[in-house]
């Protein structure tokens, strides 16, 4: 089988890297799979950067969006949740085959097919976009940290920056600590919010009924709003590039066709069940919003607000205690956690792949923490710890992430479907139509959301 696969005109891209820039050089291949195992143990093997990418459609970022949909339309949105998560999905099989195709990611991709002075300004995109969502990020571990601790907002965002030597050792013990710990972190998240739904009660009905779209999301203003807001907050950038990079974890022989193959397949299911993951995560927090708050006067638009709502027993009813409440913030620490160990990946990633820095790994961490930190904390000391003027920086983030969103999907969608780049492992015609309509619509989306935040339009 090896000769006649040797015998086939090469694709030019089935050749050694040897001595080339590798994205995240110290992990890269670093992950051994079994060559003739079978499906489980396979599977077992190439398990673990679907759940660095699935953090990012779980972060604290999304959290009071979802929620919010939930006290405002009951279940009416998980129709919008499913769709976003739908479209995730696609976008990040086509990351990872980007990045075990070529064995670039798509920030280096990105650079080569641009100019220097182009590669920098789409730097400096991607990077506020690395810094928007980290904000969300770092807000609500410190959050959780003064809700679990009554340690001032200040002390906890500083606390926050402890993440980049916890990254340093995991990566000095091994890429499957970072997946195992996250996997451990994004467990908790899904146990609390299964707990507090089931205690909850929801409408069993009505919350499958939601599943469907119905014609309300577009004709009620509110509820188009709120849904734009699910949709372009689920897809962030910096997944992207972080699944094109770490989707090369695993060692693979480029120069052999069929294990590519397997690579790309077992990284998709890996992806996708992950993102299943995310989907039910995000699920839970509406329907848990819906059956808590719907119908009630309570405004749940902070973390503080419902962490009050459910110690409080005139909101949530007889089901309202301090353990709730604790739970709540463990999980809102253990989002934030998680998630800034993706986010500081992600960094890494764009940083060497447009402007090819080269500085050693714990200061490239640091600054690249520090870029994300400092806002927060001008924040936090100008308006004194006040928690309700420091998540006002969460919708300022989703601007961000909005303009830079373009930037990453479109040369996504470009260089999956470029037969002279991907060879035979090109985006199939419906993969790449489907593509190119869901790119048009996050783009309109996040524009649209723009020109609303901004004023521009009612």
């Amino acid at each position: 089988m090896r000769e006649s696969v040797a015998e086939e005109p090469k694709h030019k891209f089935f050749q050694s890297t040897e001595g080339e820039n590798k994205s995240l050089d110290e992990v890269n291949g670093s992950v051994k799979v079994p060559k003739n195992a079978g499906f489980w143990r396979t599977l077992f093997a190439y398990t673990g950067p679907g759940i660095l990418i699935a953090v990012g459609y779980m972060d604290p970022g999304n959290w009071i969006t979802s929620i919010a949909g939930g006290a405002q339309f009951k279940y009416s949105l998980l129709s919008v949740i499913l769709i976003s998560s739908l479209i995730a999905m696609l976008l990040q099989s086509m990351a990872a085959r980007l990045g075990i195709v070529t064995g670039k990611d798509l920030a280096q991709l990105t650079r080569e097919r641009t100019s220097k002075t182009m590669g920098i300004i789409l730097w400096l995109i991607t990077e506020s976009a690395i810094m928007a969502t980290d904000v969300a990020e770092i807000i609500g571990s410190g959050i959780a940290i003064k809700l679990l601790f009554n340690i001032p907002l200040v002390v906890g965002i500083l606390i926050t920056t402890a993440d980049v030597l916890i990254l340093l050792l995991l990566m000095k013990l091994g890429f499957r600590k970072i997946e195992a710990i996250v996997a451990t972190l994004v467990a908790v998240i899904l146990l609390v919010f299964t707990y507090e739904v089931f205690l909850a009660g929801p409408q069993l009905e009505q919350m499958f009924a939601g599943y469907m779209p119905t014609k309300d999301i577009v004709t009620n203003k509110s509820m188009l709003y709120l849904a734009l807001g699910i949709v372009g907050a689920t897809v962030m950038p910096h997944d992207l590039y972080l699944g094109s990079s770490i989707s090369q974890t695993r060692a693979v022989d480029r120069h052999d066709r069929q294990d590519v193959a397997k690579a790309i397949k077992f990284t998709t299911i890996d992806s996708n069940l992950q993102l299943t993951i995310a989907f039910i995560v995000n699920s839970l927090l509406l329907i848990l919003g819906a059956a808590l708050f719907f119908g009630t006067n309570s405004t749940v638009g902070r973390f503080v607000d419902l962490f009050n709502s459910l110690n409080n027993s005139h909101i949530v009813g007889a089901i309202a205690s301090p353990m709730l409440s604790m739970l709540f913030a463990v999980a809102l620490l253990s989002s934030g956690q998680s998630s800034t160990i993706t986010g500081t990946l992600s960094g890494q990633i764009i940083m060497e792949g447009f402007i090819h820095l080269r500085m050693p790994l714990w200061a490239q961490r640091l600054l690249t923490r520090l870029l994300s930190v400092t806002p927060v904390l001008i924040f936090a000391i100008y308006y004194h710890g006040n928690e309700a003027k420091i998540e006002n920086l969460l919708t300022l983030s989703q601007v961000f992430l909005s303009v830079a969103l373009p930037f990453a999907i479109v040369p996504l969608v470009k260089f999956t479907s470029s037969k002279e780049l991907m060879g035979e492992f090109v985006n199939k015609a419906w993969v790449k139509y489907s593509a190119w309509v869901a790119t048009v619509v996050l783009v309109s989306l996040n524009i649209y959301l723009i020109l609303q935040t901004v004023g521009v339009i009612g």
